[in-house]
């Protein structure tokens, strides 16, 4: 089995991890994902602000640890859960506000077979309909280790686990 792994979060040394792109550190984006208010305001004002996650992982046909270009793959798996703060922060002092907090979670299973032909290999085991992001009525502190790097792209790590012998990194954490 090959997975992608974030082993600081699995051993439970931090609590969360920050999805940022990396550049806008710590946050998601910096186009629809971000406003900034001048203040103090003089009247109410109303803001959009919208965040879009384009899933879209990617698996190996072959064994990633095999010199070989056969196709063996014959299942994917995923369950993802997700947290999203919308907070405002002073600029000047620093402070932030959490103003809501968001769940949902990314479930996937996916049967493949790969003797099958090209776009015949992959069938929808379950869910058939994903669950629907859940506003929470009591906002969640942000845990500290989602505000600092690294983010989840540079922390993950690809491991091969075969049915026999020692786990192995395939592709290492490119932060440490």
């Amino acid at each position: 089995m090959s997975s992608w792994e974030l082993p600081d979060l699995q051993d439970g040394k931090i609590q969360a991890i920050s999805d940022s792109d990396g550049v806008n550190y710590p946050w998601y984006g910096n186009t629809t994902e971000t406003f900034m208010i001048v203040g103090p305001t003089r009247k109410e004002s109303k803001f959009n602000i919208s965040m879009n996650d384009n899933f879209y992982p990617s698996v190996t046909w072959a064994v990633p640890v095999s010199d070989s270009n056969v196709a063996k793959l014959t299942s994917i798996y995923r369950d993802q859960s997700f947290t999203t703060w919308l907070v405002a922060t002073n600029t000047a002092t620093s402070e932030m506000v959490t103003l809501q907090t968001i769940k949902w979670r990314m479930r996937l299973g996916i049967d493949v077979n790969p003797s099958r032909p090209l776009g015949q290999r992959a069938t929808l085991r379950q869910p058939f309909a994903q669950e629907q992001p859940q506003v929470l009525s009591k906002n969640e502190p942000i845990p500290p280790s989602a505000l600092v790097k690294p983010n989840a792209n540079d922390a993950q790590v690809l491991m091969w686990r075969p049915k026999d012998g020692p786990p192995l990194v395939v592709i290492p954490s490119k932060y440490r």
